[in-house]
């Protein structure tokens, strides 16, 4: 008997065109604890280079906002897909700071995102549902889980997930972790296709680790001179990485699992683009849970060197280049299994287990 599975059928990015490299960074002032950093700041952006693997990252340009990238990249979704817009029944936004505007550190995130984007696409459907998921950067990830309900359930045909994030307006200028973070928004269409045997989602699981929440907030400026009332985007760097690295296999390994899908069958892995190092400590950690000494070569395609991290947008981002063969060495084909996975602020872990 046939079912219903979510397959991708239409993707789409916005990469910023504003390239920031580490000379960006060259005259500011660092501080931790409230202290100064004494370094010089070319000795702290390469050692930071030099962790993260990140030499790049994007920013938006000064007169666009959240809602405005995250059309662009939808736009280009449907246009993928091929699809009228009016036939889309949700439209999902994940995100986590709203539209910031440059210059400003208020966040605005009423109406919601998805609406926005609606709006913008000029849909004018009222059966298209339009709402926001908030997440940590693990949203986009949870977005396609909810987008697999709502298909499956019979309750949708189309859905849009949208990851769109301008995190260069809500970073702390005196803060060295500040150079992670990076803007940008992918898009991807998930329709509805009855098939015998399993395709597209064919697992998924989620956790959530609210013990370890203060791991990624909201805090005020590393320098206590700032008294502009700005909060910003703070992570306690050290503690995520031992968290992420012990925990986000854990939750791959119960995705892969549940699918029943055999661990060599997994061909690409598209993890959140957080740290270079920190992802392949984490999929080192993966195999061993399978007693595998080696992670094979070509599993994960990063963008992290010169795409830096955009929160909820690297996965769908990603998968929309590699789609496109504009990542070298990387080509999906007909029947391969795949994994998206994710961690952030909550702390939430989740995984997909998807056959293109």
């Amino acid at each position: 008997m046939n079912k219903i599975y979510s397959v991708i059928t239409g993707t789409g990015s916005y990469i910023p065109e504003n390239i920031i490299s580490g000379d960006h960074f060259l005259n500011a002032s660092f501080f931790d604890n409230g202290i100064k950093l004494d370094k010089e700041n070319s000795e702290i952006i390469n050692k930071f280079s030099e962790i993260t693997e990140i030499v790049e990252r994007r920013y938006v340009d000064a007169n666009q906002i959240n809602s405005d990238i995250a059309t662009i990249a939808a736009q280009r979704a449907i246009e993928s897909a091929g699809i009228d817009k009016e036939s889309l029944e949700h439209i999902i936004c994940c995100h986590n700071f709203g539209d910031v505007r440059e210059g400003s550190n208020r966040m605005d995130m009423l109406p919601a995102l998805a609406a926005k984007v609606k709006q913008m696409l000029e849909i004018e459907n009222p059966d298209c549902v339009a709402y926001d998921i908030i997440f940590g950067c693990p949203g986009w990830v949870q977005g396609v889980i909810q987008a697999d309900y709502l298909i499956k359930s019979g309750d949708a045909k189309k859905v849009l997930v949208i990851g769109s994030e301008t995190l260069s307006r809500i970073i702390d200028p005196h803060d060295r972790d500040s150079m992670i973070f990076s803007d940008g928004a992918g898009a991807v269409i998930f329709e509805g296709q009855e098939a015998e045997e399993p395709t597209g989602i064919v697992a998924h699981k989620s956790q959530t680790f609210a013990s370890h929440a203060s791991l990624l907030t909201m805090g005020n400026s590393n320098n206590p001179d700032e008294k502009n009332g700005n909060t910003y985007l703070k992570m306690n760097g050290r503690k995520l990485y031992e968290f992420a690295v012990i925990n986000v296999p854990q939750v791959v390994k119960k995705a892969i699992d549940k699918s029943g899908v055999p661990l060599e069958q997994i061909k690409t892995v598209f993890i959140h683009q957080a740290n270079g190092k920190m992802d392949n400590a984490i999929m080192k950690r993966l195999f061993k849970l399978y007693d595998l000494d080696a992670v094979p070569d070509n599993l994960v395609p990063m963008t992290i060197s010169w795409l830096g991290n955009s929160s909820v947008a690297t996965i769908p981002t990603l998968i929309d280049l590699v789609l496109n063969d504009k990542v070298e060495g990387y080509k999906i084909t007909t029947g391969e299994y795949a994994v998206f996975a994710s961690v952030g602020a909550g702390m939430h872990i989740n995984a997909v287990v998807y056959k293109f």
